[in-house]
């Protein structure tokens, strides 16, 4: 998979801004990513990716009650809700969009592998302004490959993920760094997941 629909629509929204266009996008296989940063990203963005089946049902009700509390709105999508919003739809909230986005997370949980999720996942996400997937943060943010991205590379990538355009891994904020620490101590609580025991 190439292209995203979400890639379009920001090399539209950079040249309707008079910037120049940047699209850094170059997908690797899960073994050619750091071991690392599935552990991160599932630490940071969905501890239950590996048991449910698309959906974290706590999760939602927990961010229902929130919102109807009044409180800061905080969303509840688990990886595999992000991976079918990426490569299928388009980021603006929508009643639409979030039906949509159910309809392919049950089709996504159907027919692939949580290592296969994780692939599309880890290559297809936003990790910057332009910049999407491991590769392309690798290169741009940490002048290395994907496969060399340490422990805590991988942390400070996953704390860019709730909003990659405001947070900048390669030029870390002092609230990055301290969200990078508490990701390191949540990996160690993240068990190994089944493709990486198969090494």
């Amino acid at each position: 998979m190439k292209y995203t629909p979400l890639m379009g629509i920001r090399c539209f929204q950079q040249a309707n801004r008079g910037e120049p266009v940047r699209l850094e996008h170059k997908w690797v296989p899960l073994d050619s990513i750091s071991k690392y940063l599935p552990v991160a990203v599932i630490a940071s963005e969905d501890q239950k990716f590996l048991i449910h089946n698309g959906f974290d049902t706590e999760a939602i009700q927990s961010a229902l009650e929130e919102n109807l509390q009044g409180k800061r709105r905080r969303g509840a999508s688990t990886i595999t809700q992000q991976t079918a919003k990426n490569i299928f739809l388009w980021p603006q909230s929508s009643w639409l969009r979030k039906g949509l986005e159910g309809y392919f997370t049950v089709l996504v949980e159907l027919m692939w592998s949580k290592e296969r999720i994780m692939e599309v996942y880890l290559n297809s996400i936003e990790m910057g302004d332009g910049i999407y997937g491991a590769e392309a943060v690798a290169q741009e943010h940490f002048k290395c490959k994907a496969s060399q991205l340490s422990r805590a590379d991988c942390a400070l990538i996953a704390a860019t993920l709730p909003n990659p355009l405001r947070y900048n891994s390669g030029r870390p904020s002092g609230y990055m760094n301290k969200r990078q620490r508490w990701i390191l101590r949540q990996m160690k609580n993240i068990p190994l997941p089944d493709w990486q025991n198969k090494e």
